[in-house]
């Protein structure tokens, strides 16, 4: 079999496989979230959320809402080197952000079912 016929049929089969994925991925809800910025993000998005007192506070000074809060999540970077990612049982991450042009720190106390904000504070 000569290459250039060989290289029809992989392009074929290659074709094809990519139009059966985008058949049977399209209308999923699916993502690529390999990285560890993105896993964590990600993690602490579907669980539970709880807001602590001084949360609750600061959400009340700078008129944010749960959805607001949600957003800041999803588009948030976690600063591994200030978060204490060894504990055992609840793990502690910095979520840094920007809130009408200001800098945003959540910190969340990320456990197995839930996740609790502890504070946010916005410089």
């Amino acid at each position: 079999m000569k290459l250039l016929h060989r290289i029809g049929y992989y392009l074929g089969g290659f074709s094809i496989g990519l139009v059966l994925l985008a058949f049977f991925l399209g209308g999923k809800k699916t993502s690529c979230s390999y990285g560890p910025n993105a896993r964590t993000i990600k993690n602490i998005s579907i669980k539970k959320r709880f807001y602590s007192e001084d949360t609750q506070l600061a959400m009340q000074n700078y008129s944010l809402d749960t959805l607001k809060v949600s957003e800041l999540i999803k588009t948030s970077s976690v600063n591994f080197s200030e978060s204490d990612t060894k504990a055992d049982s609840c793990k502690v991450y910095l979520l840094e952000n920007e809130f009408e042009d200001k800098d945003i720190e959540l910190w969340v106390k990320n456990c197995d079912s839930s996740a609790t904000i502890q504070s946010i504070i916005i410089k």
